[in-house]
């Protein structure tokens, strides 16, 4: 009987010690899996690619939690100089990164990730057989753009219009877009008969279906050279270097080059 008594006390204390082994794993479950949480701020010419890109960090990355904010590439430099929450920072023209590099806002060097382009596009008409000189019509009605003073891609077309040697003709017709999806909207809604965005935008399949584009001389513009930051304020935060890193990886990058984006090569991106 005693024996049976010790066998009993045996157990009952390893059931004990099992169950309060299993209620610390609850406890620290959630936290393992819970990761890192990261916000971007990101040009919106990456949309449609980096909605992609962060779909597959999240496959080798399950634990890390990535969310995104798309706009303009100025005003989010700004709002990064006012102490906005954002991890790392993505514009359409690596001008804006670096400046905020050099005024001590930046925790890694600017790196630059890809080349944009911009395209006429139209979902009313085959844009594909238009040239920046047929603009001058009046009867193509409004035309769309970003705002120059702070979109890359408006300032390019502004300096693509020029160069065309349409742009007094046109500016009476031209509707502006806080940034570069805004503007491809004003195009789909009917609010402007053709519009200058970016090629990355032209080429998502929604887009693509609703009318033709035609790539702009990059010859006109300056080019659009893209960079990116690890902000100060994520200084130390693993899952941004992780998310920075697999910018840098063969998977993010097929797919930036399936939305028409000329890459830097690899050893210099990784600069």
């Amino acid at each position: 009987m005693k024996l049976e008594l010790n066998q009993f006390k045996t157990l009952a204390r390893c059931l004990f010690c099992l169950s309060l082994l299993l209620a610390v794993q609850a406890l620290l479950l959630p936290a393992a899996q819970a990761g890192e949480r990261i916000t971007l701020a990101a040009a919106a010419d990456l949309k449609f690619a980096l909605d992609e890109v962060v779909a597959s960090f999240g496959r080798t990355h399950p634990g890390d939690r990535v969310e995104v904010v798309y706009g303009s590439s100025g005003k989010f430099a700004t709002q990064i100089r006012q102490g906005a929450p954002f991890d790392l920072y993505f514009s359409a023209d690596i001008a804006y990164p670096r400046e905020l590099e050099a005024e001590g806002l930046a925790a890694s060097p600017t790196r630059p990730y890809a080349v944009g382009r911009i395209v006429l596009w139209s979902n009313s008409r085959d844009a594909s057989r238009l040239r920046l000189q047929d603009l001058a019509d009046p009867a193509l009605g409004r035309i769309a753009i970003a705002n120059p003073r702070h979109a890359p891609y408006g300032k390019r077309a502004e300096e693509a219009l020029r160069a065309a040697g349409v742009w007094d003709a046109v500016q009476a017709r031209l509707v502006q877009g806080e940034n570069i999806a805004q503007t491809a909207q004003f195009v789909q809604s009917g609010n402007a008969g053709v519009g200058i965005i970016a090629l990355s935008l032209a080429l998502n399949p929604t887009l693509a279906q609703q009318g033709g584009h035609a790539l702009i001389d990059a010859a006109l513009h300056t080019p659009l050279e893209q960079g990116f930051i690890i902000t100060r304020r994520a200084a130390g935060n693993a899952a941004a270097v992780r998310f920075a890193a697999f910018m840098q990886d063969e998977a993010a990058r097929a797919i930036l080059r399936r939305y028409g984006f000329a890459l830097p090569e690899a050893g210099r991106a990784a600069q």
